[in-house]
């Protein structure tokens, strides 16, 4: 059974930091883009970062230079590494796999989704 399982988010003062991690299960994780994405309340699903199969990343230009994804393919998972957290950080976090070995920013390219983590930043 495919499985993405989210943890890490929580509350957290502007400024701080934290550090999300995807669990993959069940999913030829060596052969596949894997990508954050978040949704604040209200808002549309947007993306967030994205690492293809060879490890190549991008970003949104809202946390390029503070966030940062990678994947462990020995372990698969995958992580993304929050710093210098603002307000509009705040939304649910999701995790994202996509057979394909290229990332993309759209949320109907992806295939397999986490249930989502929550993470909440102070002003």
């Amino acid at each position: 059974q495919v499985q993405l399982a989210e943890s890490g988010g929580g509350f957290v003062q502007a400024g701080g930091s934290l550090r999300l991690t995807c669990v993959v299960s069940g999913w030829t994780f060596s052969r596949s883009a894997m990508a954050w994405f978040r949704q604040a309340p209200g808002q549309e699903r947007e993306f967030v970062a994205g690492v293809d199969r060879s490890g190549n990343t991008g970003y949104a230009d809202s946390v390029k230079g503070r966030f940062t994804i990678s994947r462990d393919a020995a372990k698969n998972l995958v992580y993304l590494q929050m710093n210098s957290l603002k307000s509009e950080d705040t939304a649910d976090y999701y995790c994202a796999g996509r057979t394909l070995e290229n990332f993309s920013p759209l949320v109907g390219d992806w295939d397999i989704w986490g249930q989502g983590t929550q993470v909440t930043v102070s002003s």
